[in-house]
Formats: structure tokens, C-alpha cells, sequence
């Protein structure tokens, strides 16, 4: 008895001893999606600390004495915080110093599989908050968090660093893999790993703002992962505009993120009882590669990121590449006839449509901002051209710039102070080109009736393409008092979602790709107003394999414009199996192509409408062979039955791959294999074409690869035998 005695006293001891231990910890809470976690602790100082992002099977140590400022989830300026703050505002009375405390949290079940937990943290001495969003998709593992700032100070508060998410990650070493490039060399794969200090991501662009860097990330966690090992997180931010991502190794090798708007030049002034939210960010994670991290991107697409994903994108003949500016009626007729030969669903009339007179719309420096059809050019109108379309069972598009203003127009002369520029500097053009201020009212106003009036009164235009040909190097406002000259940056952009929501609401049967001089303007901020976007005015096959491999880490097929042209000089062979790996498009002039070509081209369209299309649009995406390793480029997509797949094979340089290894297969289907696509009087080289295998075979045995100098393509079908 006396023995149970002291065991119960020791025990209750040690648990006094604990809760001593432990006394400054007032609450622990998780936000769990998926096999992504987020674990908290909130300190008897009221700070909101975090202790773990990762790994949902990780446990999480209690600590056993207060945490460092370090740790704080969302780190103010001016109060004790040493590393870079998420967030530095300016009270009214000019205290620069913010301190955020604790006040509560409430979960919101929002649709099923979706739920969204708010932390609301709040100044202790002055009535300033913030309440932090976290949205949770269970099914994909991901994270979406923002944050929302207001305050009843009596006068504007500054806002000068507005994160919108700054997680910290504790582990042994850190991979970063950016997205950058330039013009025609978009979405180009670079990784390196972390050292102490601070790594910076950024763009200053404004507008068109990621022509040199994506607003996405991966991050590798204790080591290079591979598509199919390793954990990786992977983020994007939903802003079409500057950016900043600030990947900060502290002392004790654990990172910070802090991802958001870039705050350069951009303080904000904000009143009494507005709210300021922020874009938000988005993480997926994986335990299992860059592909499964990409995969669970593209899922969650599907349902949420991208405009009607389930819809089919239409193959559509553009004609920038046949005509430029130089077209009229008859030529786009014949061009209409050329579609309907090949099998295309659409075709999309681009750049030099509009203008009269001395602004017509012949080069790239006259008429931008005249959106009246051009009567030498069009002389019966949008309507007739259109419906000419139509009568040869073809669609039609058209290509708008809402945003811009050439110098050399009726609308620059009329209103020169509607553009961005800076008072008593010479104006620097970029293409020829201005940009109009969206935070002015008149200008939101303008470009709503240059889209609503060129759809409205014509019901047969049924796509559009959004371009954006430059970015802001003089950010300056007529319209915007001195004071708030700094709210250009932010306020251009939302007025721009406005505009694109409401072209979304009011055109909701227009299809419309998003293009910026190339893919100045990829991220799940524009997207869900957009059905594709173009990824690089860069067309040549070559080129453009490394160019969607890059995209393809966060965007779905169905969202890659892909496009069949004459760039770089290249068999027409690869360049429609490049094409026909994302949303498939021709651009070149068919009235002017050989018999063969036309052929290979309308056999090419047919296979994509009639087999390949659905495996594109809705298909899991496997990285095979990467481009950056290996002479051979390979990527399949797999159904989601996983009843069938279509594997493409690219040669970007000479050696040989001996073996393609497929992945996503159900290994206990027998499966047969088929080469598609070939060119005109040739056979297959692959052992397998024809021929059954199972699933465990193609995927541990793989495919033998008989390509292996550059240039060499091939496309081929895997198909259950029922």
C-alpha cells in the first residue's frame, strides 16, 4: 500500500513539475489539411507562436520554456522582433512599433472538404487587428493563407510590409527552386540551396510584373527531391502584380517565408474602418516528390483555380503569325476556309483589327486605344467577319489590350493625362506603348466599353485574348493626390480583378486566354477569370519543351496554350507533338502550307478531338524524363480511372534514354501500347507498338526508346484492354 502511496505522490509531483514547466503556455492548436500541418502555440504573453509547418505524422514537441520572437507566426515591427517583420505600420500618433496579441480563433465549414480557420490578433494599446485566414483543402494537402488589416485610429495609419503569409520551417537544409527567365525564356528552372542570411524573389514590374520571375516556388526539405521522392512544399501567390518572396535562414537554421506584395513604393494609407486584405498564398506539400506536390496543384485547379476547367478548350487557328497587321477580309476568309480543312473549332483574329485614318492600326505604334474596326480592313464590320466564321461551322475570337494606349491614337490625343507617367520626366514607351491608370475612374469606365461594347452587340465573338504588352517603369498618377501616389501599385491591380470579374459575370459563355507579352501576367490571382493563358510568344518547339515543363509545376494542361507555327524552322512533326501536350492551337498560315503539312496538321487536330484532348484537359500529370537531365523530355497524363494515358517523347538534344518508365498505371491492367501521330509514310520504331503489356510492366520495365537524336518526337497511347 505504502508502495502505491509514494508512486502516486511521484507522479503527481512530476505533473506539477510539468504544468510548472509548461505554466507559460495558455493554448495549443493545429490547422490540419490533408498530410499538411500547422501547429500553434499561444504564450502567456499573448503572442501567437508557431511550432511546426509540415508533416501531418511529425509530432510536435512542447517546449519547455518560452519560445524566441523568432517563432511568432506573424512578427510586427518595432517591438523586440530581429528578423524581418510580416508586418510595419505607422500609427496615427506616429508610434512605429505594432505589437500583436492573441484574441481568439473560430473554424468555418465552408463546402465539403473545405474548411477555413481566422486568428484574430489585435494591438493591446491601440484599436489595430488583423485577423489571419487559413483555408484548408483536405483532399490536395493544401494551405491558402491571407490576412485581413483595419484599425479605428482617429487618423490613417501607414502600412509599409503586408506579408500574407510567414510561415517558419525547422530543418536541416533548404532547396529553392525559382521559375525565372525574361522574355521568350519564361518559367526557366533554377535550384540552389539555401545559405544563412536572406534570399529575395521579386518583381517591381507593376504590370505584366512576372515576365522575369513567376510568383511561385518549390522548396525542398533536407535535401534535393526528385519527381517521385522527397518532401517538398511548394508555393504560389494569387497576385497579378509586384511581388516579393523573402526566404530568410536565421541563427538556428530555421527559415522564414515571407511571401507577399512587394512593398516597395508601396505604403498605404489606410482610414479609419477600412480593411486592407491581402493576395493570398498557397502551399501544397508532399512527401512523395515534385510530382505528387504538382499533381495536388493541379487538382485543386481544377475545382478552384482556373475558369470552367471542366470545359474543353477549343483548337483555334490564330492568325499573328500568317498576317500580322497586314490582312483584310478576304484573307481572313480564305483563312476561315483553311481552319475548317484542318478541323479547327476556332478561329482567333489577333492584333491590327482596329484604328482609322492616321491612327490605323497598321504597326505596333499606331491605334492602341481606338477600338473601332478598322473600315480599310474590315469594311462590313466585327459582325460580318464573324458571322463569315460561322458559316464555315467555325468559331471566332478576337484580341483586345484594354489596358493600353499607343501615343500615336484619337484616345491619347483626347486624354494624355489618363496614363501612368511622372510628372516633368520624359515619358519612356515600352512597344510603342502607354499604360492607361487604372485607379482613375474614367479609365475603368473606358475599358469596360471597349470590352462590353465589342462582345455585346456581337454574340458570334465567343473567345477572346487578353493581352498586356508592357510594365510600369514610371509609376505615377495623375489622378491619385500626392499623398497617395505610393497606392498605385496595389490599387491598379484590384481595379484590374474588378474588370476581369466582371467581364467573367457579364460574357460568362466568352472563353478568354490571358496572355502578357508571353506569360507576364501566370498566377491564380487573374486565373479564375481565364480559361488558358499563353505561356511564351516563344513558339519554338525546342523552346517551348522547357518552357511548359516549367509551368506545368503549377498549372494544369488544360490552362497551357500550346500552339503549332514555324518558329525556329522545325519539322512540322515536333511541333505538333509538343502542341498537342497542352491546349492545342495552330498559328501559321495554312493557306500557304504544303499538301503534307496541311495533313500532318488536320491529323494531328482530329487525334487531339477524338482521343488525346480529355487525357490533356483532365489527366494526372507524370514527369517521366526531364530536359534538364537528359537528352530526352517524356511526360505522360494518366486518367483518372487510370484506363488510359498518352506519353510524349521529345529529343531536345542527341543521346539516347534506353528506357521510359511510366508511372500511374493500375499495375494489374493489361494495357496496349500505340504510336500515334507519326509522319506521313513512316512506321513505328517502338518494340511495344501494337502490343499488349501490364501496367506493373510499363511501369518497372518502362518502354524502350528508340529516339535519339534531336528533334525526334513521338506520341504514344496506353490503353486498358477491357
Amino acid at each position: 500500500m505504502k508502495r502505491y502511496f509514494f508512486v502516486g505522490l511521484l507522479l503527481s509531483v512530476t505533473m506539477l513539475l510539468r504544468a510548472a514547466e509548461t505554466s507559460f503556455i495558455k493554448e495549443m492548436f493545429e490547422v490540419v489539411s490533408g498530410e499538411l500541418k500547422l501547429s500553434f502555440m499561444v504564450g502567456d504573453d499573448n503572442r501567437l507562436y508557431q511550432l511546426g509547418f509540415g508533416n501531418v505524422a511529425d509530432s510536435v514537441r512542447v517546449p519547455k520554456k518560452m519560445p524566441s520572437r523568432e517563432s511568432e507566426f506573424f512578427p510586427p515591427y518595432g517591438n523586440g522582433v530581429l528578423t524581418e517583420p510580416a508586418l510595419q505600420a505607422t500609427h496615427a500618433d506616429g508610434n512605429t512599433s505594432t505589437e500583436l496579441c492573441y484574441e481568439g480563433r473560430r473554424v468555418e465549414n465552408l463546402e465539403e472538404g473545405v474548411t477555413q480557420t481566422v486568428i484574430s490578433l489585435a494591438d493591446p494599446v491601440y484599436p489595430f487587428e488583423v485577423d489571419i485566414y487559413i483555408k484548408c483543402y483536405e483532399a490536395e494537402s493544401m494551405m491558402e493563407i491571407w490576412n485581413v488589416v483595419k484599425h479605428s485610429e482617429e487618423s490613417p495609419v501607414a502600412l509599409y510590409r503586408f506579408a500574407s503569409a510567414s510561415p517558419t520551417l525547422a530543418e536541416k537544409s533548404y532547396w529553392l527552386t525559382q521559375f525565372s527567365g525574361n522574355y521568350k525564356r519564361e518559367a526557366t528552372l533554377t535550384e540552389e540551396r539555401l545559405a544563412r542570411g536572406i534570399k529575395i524573389l521579386d518583381s517591381k514590374l507593376g504590370v505584366r510584373a512576372h515576365q522575369m520571375c513567376i510568383p511561385s516556388f518549390l522548396l525542398a526539405l533536407n535535401g534535393p527531391a526528385s519527381e517521385t521522392e522527397g518532401e517538398v512544399l511548394a508555393g504560389s501567390l494569387r497576385w497579378s502584380g509586384s511581388f516579393q518572396f523573402a526566404f530568410e535562414v536565421d541563427w538556428n537554421n530555421r527559415l522564414r517565408l515571407l511571401t507577399g506584395m512587394n512593398p516597395i513604393g508601396s505604403q498605404y494609407y489606410l482610414e479609419k474602418g477600412e480593411e486592407f486584405a491581402t493576395p493570398s498564398m498557397l502551399y501544397a506539400y508532399s512527401t512523395r516528390g515534385k510530382g505528387e506536390v504538382s499533381r495536388r496543384f493541379h487538382r485543386w485547379a481544377l475545382k478552384h483555380g482556373v475558369r470552367d476547367a471542366a470545359k474543353d478548350r477549343p483548337v483555334l487557328l490564330n492568325n499573328w503569325e500568317a498576317t500580322h497587321c497586314d490582312f483584310d477580309e478576304a484573307r481572313l476568309t480564305g483563312l476561315f476556309e483553311g481552319a475548317r480543312e484542318v478541323g479547327a473549332e476556332l478561329f482567333l483574329l489577333d492584333d491590327g483589327w482596329f484604328g482609322n485614318g492616321a491612327y490605323s492600326r497598321d504597326d505596333d505604334k499606331h491605334g492602341l486605344g481606338d477600338w473601332q474596326p478598322s473600315v480599310k480592313k474590315l469594311p462590313h464590320g466585327l459582325a460580318y467577319i464573324a458571322g463569315e466564321a460561322r458559316k464555315r461551322d467555325v468559331g471566332f475570337g478576337i484580341w483586345l489590350e484594354p489596358e493600353m494606349v499607343n501615343p500615336q491614337s484619337e484616345l491619347y490625343q483626347k486624354h494624355p493625362d489618363w496614363i501612368i507617367t511622372q510628372p516633368g520626366r520624359k515619358p519612356i514607351l515600352g512597344r510603342h506603348q502607354e499604360i492607361l491608370d487604372l485607379t482613375r475612374p474614367e479609365v475603368q469606365a473606358f475599358e469596360w466599353g471597349v470590352i462590353d461594347s465589342t462582345l455585346r452587340p456581337n454574340p458570334d465573338i465567343t473567345y477572346v485574348k487578353w493581352d498586356c504588352n508592357r510594365y510600369i517603369t514610371q509609376p505615377g498618377s495623375s489622378y491619385l493626390p500626392a499623398d497617395r501616389q505610393s497606392h498605385l501599385w496595389i490599387d491598379y491591380n484590384r481595379a484590374l480583378y474588378r474588370l476581369m470579374d466582371r467581364m467573367a459575370t457579364e460574357h460568362p459563355d466568352v472563353m478568354v486566354m490571358l496572355c502578357s507579352g508571353g506569360s507576364g501576367r501566370v498566377d491564380y490571382g487573374a486565373l479564375p477569370y481565364f480559361h488558358s493563358f499563353w505561356p511564351s510568344d516563344n513558339t519554338d518547339p525546342l523552346a517551348r519543351i522547357k518552357i511548359q515543363w516549367g509551368f506545368s509545376h503549377f498549372f494544369p494542361a488544360c490552362a497551357i496554350s500550346a500552339h503549332v507555327t514555324r518558329m525556329g524552322k522545325r519539322h512540322i512533326k515536333l511541333a505538333t507533338d509538343v502542341a498537342l501536350s497542352g491546349a492545342f492551337g495552330i498559328d501559321l498560315a495554312l493557306d500557304r502550307a504544303t499538301d503534307e503539312e496541311r495533313g500532318q496538321i488536320a491529323g494531328a487536330v482530329r487525334l487531339y478531338k477524338d482521343r488525346i484532348r480529355p487525357l490533356v484537359m483532365q489527366g494526372e500529370l507524370y514527369r517521366l524524363s526531364s530536359p534538364y537531365e537528359h537528352p530526352l523530355a517524356s511526360l505522360s497524363y494518366v486518367s483518372t480511372d487510370k484506363s488510359e494515358a498518352v506519353v510524349y517523347l521529345y529529343q531536345v538534344a542527341d543521346g539516347n534514354v534506353p528506357r521510359i518508365y511510366l508511372e500511374g498505371l493500375d499495375a494489374s491492367r493489361e494495357y496496349m501500347v500505340e504510336e500515334v501521330n507519326l509522319a506521313k509514310g513512316t512506321t513505328s520504331r517502338f518494340a511495344l507498338h501494337g502490343k499488349s503489356v501490364t501496367g506493373v510492366e510499363l511501369m518497372e520495365k518502362g518502354i524502350e526508346n528508340p529516339l535519339s537524336a534531336q528533334f525526334e518526337s513521338a506520341v504514344l497511347i496506353v490503353k486498358s484492354i477491357k
